[in-house]
């Protein structure tokens, strides 16, 4: 069973691909539209979302994103459920 990610302003997610595909957006504003449809607008920050912008719904976000993720230094790595980055072990590759 997949954990429903909760998506929160100002969050950072990844939609956990490998190479060209992979990428993570900054999820700017969190708003219902006049149909009531929850509406996430986000901002590209890393790989193929980089320096791109846009908005899709609340259901639409959650299908593309895999993972909450942060910055550390120079990798992003994934948050877990309690909010703690989860650091590799020693010699594995971050993602």
């Amino acid at each position: 069973m997949q954990h429903t990610l909760e998506i929160r302003p100002q969050a950072y997610y990844s939609n956990g691909a490998y190479g060209r595909s992979w990428g993570v957006r900054l999820v700017v504003t969190l708003a219902r539209d006049e149909e009531g449809v929850e509406r996430v607008r986000y901002r590209g920050v890393a790989g193929r979302c980089r320096r791109k912008a846009g908005d899709c719904s609340l259901a639409e976000f959650r299908a593309w994103a895999r993972h909450e993720v942060c910055l550390n230094e120079n990798s992003w790595l994934r948050v877990s459920p309690g909010g703690e980055a989860e650091f590799p072990p020693p010699g594995a590759a971050a993602g």
